[in-house]
């Protein structure tokens, strides 16, 4: 069949032995085409048929070719064919319905950790191929992780990016899938954040990023070059070791801004900040006729972002129709941010798969089985769409012989390994957690994050009884039930992560909140003779409520030391401005108990384990909003003064929200773990 302008069409001589069949199509529900008239030999009007099988075709009725390049007489031998002239738009080789399953991830992936990232990626391949997935998406330069700053100068860096993705081209992982991959490459003496396309143990084409992430918390700028040619492609002479490791030995492949032409589809990729520009690359894409539009991301947690990038990604497509495959980092990969993943799958401005927003799990897929005709009934419904589409100019293409679609006598698609067909997936709401929750669990992922990493036994917070120290120890029993989550639905990297730190025996069970959080949360409420006694219980009563090894002392006698030893040196007894005292003295003596405060903590970090008979030390939380580090509202080198601050980029608005909806759901489970 060939599709033109919205009509699907039998060449009457392509099928033996069957009468010339028109089908018409109006949109139906989500775009699904639906029937409307068939003028046909034998077919009563309305009635079903099977369309035609490309297997009844014969040498003496080939499919229409006008208008398609000339095929190049290697592609019988080559998985690719770098087309001399671009793809044509208006004629496309399909059947009636063409339903494929597509997967994309969330990767906890960790700077320069090129071993486990490797380890990760493949997992995630796997996990897409059990789902039944014929193309596989990644995050955002997830080869050598996102955040690996000024590494990214180190030509090593590179190297052994290249090496991991010989790794994958070496082994089973890409064959039969489309993968996706993240990664820097140095092209003409530029370093470019780069997307490169696997299949079959051969690189498909090298995608560049064509607009950089440079504001904000981002850098990119940084350390890379933006592509700047765009609809141009060149050739790339590929490593030693990936040209030892592709199939056929190959030597080079496609680089720059162009679309996959597989056998069924059309695809192509943008990277990351490409989404959020004014004149995003997808728009161009939809018009030459992309159905697919892939982004490996690498976008951190801000509050509400989450909503920005949905109404993004369901507003191209609902405007220009198409499929949109989103993945994301997830975790804290070693600095101040955290990536907050949310992978997800939309067609025709509508949801159908979406992963966590916030989640422990280092690879998480979602996948999601659509019909691309969908994709065509959608666009060719818009007048001024098709108006605009058929004036774009075309895009460079490299043509693919592989095909997306595995499809059976009833026009599904395999659904995983029992070849059982799947539907197609039906929309879904969005999952968008409240702003309380985003501060509850965002923070709490990147502290989860941030321990496993670091090689310490846990956390140790100076609790006040305020609002800001109250607020943070409400994070970390927010991580702890996080945590005792994951573990109930199976996690196991999460569970050995937990008994580690943790330092729980072979037959303990991690399975309460409280128990971990005594584990590995210690409380300090350092009190004077200038605390109150409600201060000193609402410290006592949360830490009961969060389950923290709670320690109460009192600072007087350390802060007297002090005075007496400045009465030696000076001869003159410093007083509060209750007693007498000036300003000046006022005020030396509230910093005193300030600063003896965190030197406490940081001794009881030290110290606390092994007093308790266990090993490691605690990392020292603090607690300053950002209104008060923007405005200098604090005591230097007080208990501000700690390892990471949970709170530091939270409003004082924001963080009272926060404190009254944990204290009315403090034992309530509201996480979205992956389906």
């Amino acid at each position: 069949p060939v599709v033109t302008a919205g009509v699907a069409e039998m060449d009457p001589g392509s099928v033996r032995g069957r009468p010339a069949q028109v089908w018409r199509f109006r949109k139906g529900p989500r775009g699904r085409r639906q029937a409307i008239d068939r003028a046909s030999q034998g077919h009563p009007k309305g009635a079903s048929a099977r369309p035609p099988d490309p297997s009844e075709q014969t040498a003496s009725s080939p499919l229409p070719t006008e208008g398609r390049p000339d095929p190049d007489p290697s592609s019988q031998h080559s998985p690719f064919t770098l087309s001399a002239k671009a793809c044509p738009r208006s004629v496309v080789e399909t059947p009636m319905s063409r339903p494929v399953r597509l997967a994309t991830c969330n990767l906890n992936q960790w700077a320069l950790d090129f071993e486990g990232n490797l380890k990760r990626i493949r997992e995630s391949i796997q996990q897409a191929k059990a789902l039944g997935a014929k193309y596989r998406v990644g995050p955002e330069l997830e080869i050598p992780g996102y955040g690996c700053e000024d590494h990214f100068f180190e030509l090593d860096t590179v190297l052994h990016s290249w090496e991991c993705l010989a790794e994958l081209l070496r082994g089973d992982d890409t064959v039969g899938i489309l993968c996706d991959v993240g990664m820097p490459v140095v092209h003409n003496g530029v370093q470019y954040n780069c997307r490169v396309f696997l299949l079959n143990r051969r690189v498909l084409l090298i995608r560049p990023k064509m607009a950089m992430a440079n504001d904000g918390n981002y850098r990119e700028a940084r350390y890379f070059s933006a592509w700047k040619r765009p609809c141009t492609l060149e050739e790339h002479a590929l490593p030693a070791c990936v040209a030892a490791a592709a199939e056929g030995g190959q030597a080079d492949a496609p680089f720059g801004d162009a679309v996959l032409q597989l056998s069924d589809a059309r695809l192509a990729a943008e990277t990351c900040e490409e989404l959020f520009t004014p004149r995003s690359p997808h728009i161009d894409m939809a018009l030459a006729g992309v159905e697919i539009f892939s982004n490996g991301s690498g976008s951190h947690h801000q509050l509400r972002k989450l909503n920005q990038r949905l109404d993004l990604i369901r507003g191209a497509t609902s405007k220009a129709g198409g499929v949109y495959m989103y993945a994301n980092q997830r975790g804290c990969d070693g600095g101040r941010l955290y990536f907050d993943g949310c992978a997800c799958i939309v067609i025709n401005g509508e949801l159908v798969a979406q992963g966590a927003q916030f989640g422990l799990l280092d690879v998480e897929v979602v996948a999601a089985t659509v019909d691309l005709d969908e994709v065509l009934s959608h666009r060719n419904a818009v007048s001024s769409l098709r108006e605009q589409a058929s004036a774009a100019p075309p895009m460079p293409c490299v043509r693919v012989a592989f095909a997306l679609a595995a499809h059976n006598m009833h026009g599904g698609v395999g659904g995983g390994a029992d070849g059982a067909a799947a539907p197609l997936s039906a929309p879904l709401p969005p999952r968008l957690h409240c702003p309380e929750e985003e501060i509850a669990f965002g923070p709490a992922c990147w502290l989860w994050d941030y321990l496993r990493r670091s090689g310490a036994s846990g956390f140790l917070l100076p609790l006040s009884g305020g609002a800001d120290s109250s607020s943070t120890a409400a994070i970390v029993g927010a991580m702890c039930q996080l945590v005792v989550e994951h573990i109930a639905h199976g996690s196991e990297t999460v569970l050995e992560d937990a008994r580690r730190v943790g330092q729980y025996g072979v037959d303990e069970r991690v399975d309460d909140a409280q128990e971990l959080a005594n584990r590995i949360f210690v409380t300090a409420y350092m009190g004077s003779v200038n605390s109150s006694r409600e201060t000193r219980e609402r410290s006592q009563q949360l830490a009961a409520e969060v389950g923290s090894y709670h320690i109460g002392l009192q600072i007087d006698s350390v802060c007297d030391a002090l005075v007496a030893l400045f009465q030696r040196i000076t001869g003159k007894t410093p007083r509060f401005r209750v007693d007498g005292g000036t300003p000046a003295e006022n005020l030396a003596l509230q910093n005193i108990q300030a600063r003896i405060r965190m030197v406490v903590a940081f001794l009881l970090a030290q110290l606390t384990p092994w007093a308790r008979g266990r090993s490691g030390f605690l990392l020292v939380l603090g607690s300053a909003n950002v209104d008060e580090c923007l405005r200098g509202y604090m005591t230097k080198y007080d208990c501000s003064s700690a390892d990471i601050n949970p709170i530091g980029g939270i409003s004082k608005q924001a963080r009272h929200a926060h404190a009254r909806a944990a204290a009315a759901h403090s034992r309530a489970r509201h996480v979205y773990l992956a389906p």
